[in-house]
């Protein structure tokens, strides 16, 4: 079964792309099949990933205009081993050209349904904003993987994130769940980090990874590098934080399917 996440905050600088791209190398460490699509103008998770944003003959652009296939988009990240859809500023035009067209809102679903049998994961790294991509994202997702810095003014847009998902599975995809919750920059040093850690917590239970994604060096340099920080330094803290979570990931993956079964 192919698994779709959605990696968004409404909340900009909380380490979304960084989850993104850092979560996609680590599981294809774990020998899964791992689709990577960029759906940020801003092309960050494309750039991260050592594809060349301002080199696209087909992107997301192309994809969600109906211009090409995904699969014609779709690019390798050798060094990382997982597969791109890639994404640059064409991508903000797409915006406003969905806007007139027909089930707007299902364009990247109805990309998807053709590559889906050839990954294990879909991740989709969001633009930091609501928008039309973003609500794309999320019809096509299955959960929606939440990264947040334990800040006060993280939980505000916390707040506001959920009451989007909710209005979505009231909506255009009434399967869509909080698949969990995902701690970063972490200092728990920090006695704010640890107070707001303690209220996710108690609100949101197992839904909040264990695994928590230290501040790190070695993470925010390796985007210059155009690589994951696991090809960058793979002994360094942050990428022993992703794998990690790649790990609680796949157990949590194997455990629902193992309940799914159960009650058939």
């Amino acid at each position: 079964m192919t698994h779709i996440f959605a990696i968004a905050n409404q909340k900009g600088g909380v380490g979304k792309t960084t989850t993104a791209v850092n979560l996609a190398a680590s599981l294809a460490a774990t020998k899964r099949r791992v689709l990577l699509i960029d759906l940020d103008p801003q092309g960050n998770a494309t750039m991260g990933s050592g594809v060349d944003k301002y080199d696209l003959e087909q992107s997301m652009y192309e994809v969600l205009t109906g211009e090409c296939a995904a699969i014609d988009a779709v690019q390798r990240s050798e060094a990382a081993g997982f597969d791109v859809l890639p994404a640059n500023g064409d991508l903000t035009a797409a915006e406003v050209e969905l806007m007139e067209v027909e089930r707007r809102e299902r364009r990247l679903a109805a990309a998807l349904e053709p590559l889906k049998s050839s990954y294990d994961y879909i991740l989709i790294d969001c633009p930091p904003s609501l928008n039309m991509l973003t609500l794309n994202a999320l019809v096509a997702a299955q959960g929606v993987l939440i990264p947040m810095q334990c800040e006060y003014y993280a939980l505000e847009g916390l707040s506001a994130l959920i009451q989007t998902i909710t209005s979505i599975q009231t909506g255009p995809n009434p399967a869509l769940e909080i698949s969990g919750l995902i701690r970063t920059m972490y200092d728990p040093r920090n006695s704010l980090t640890n107070d707001v850690s303690e209220q996710l917590a108690a609100h949101f239970g197992d839904r909040l990874f264990t695994s928590v994604i230290p501040r790190n060096v070695r993470l925010a340099e390796a985007p210059s590098h155009g690589v994951p920080v696991l090809i960058y330094d793979k002994s360094s803290r942050g990428a022993m934080a992703y794998l990690a979570l790649a790990g609680e990931l796949n157990r949590r993956m194997k455990a629902a399917a193992k309940k799914e079964a159960a009650s058939a």
